[in-house]
């Protein structure tokens, strides 16, 4: 218990500031340019399936591992 009150709330905000930046920058980079049809209903492309390779993949794995981590921070901002 001593651990986490020394050790680990003080570094949290900052822990948090970095996971929320990280998470903000993995979703920006998986947008795509799409048209402001888009926004509307109008783009046909998003109808469509699309399959995730690569880095794209990557990046959806790693923004949903990097959400995860910013929930548990929060919770553990909460209780702690």
């Amino acid at each position: 218990m001593e651990f986490i009150q020394n050790v680990v709330l003080p570094a949290l905000p900052y822990v948090q500031i970095i996971l929320s930046i990280l998470l903000i920058a993995s979703i920006m980079l998986q947008q795509r340019g799409s048209s402001l049809g888009g926004a509307f209903g109008g783009d046909n492309f998003s109808a469509t399936f699309h399959k995730r390779r690569g880095g794209e993949q990557f990046l959806f794995r790693a923004s949903i591992v990097l959400a995860i981590l910013f929930v548990a921070s929060a919770l553990i901002a909460v209780i702690f």
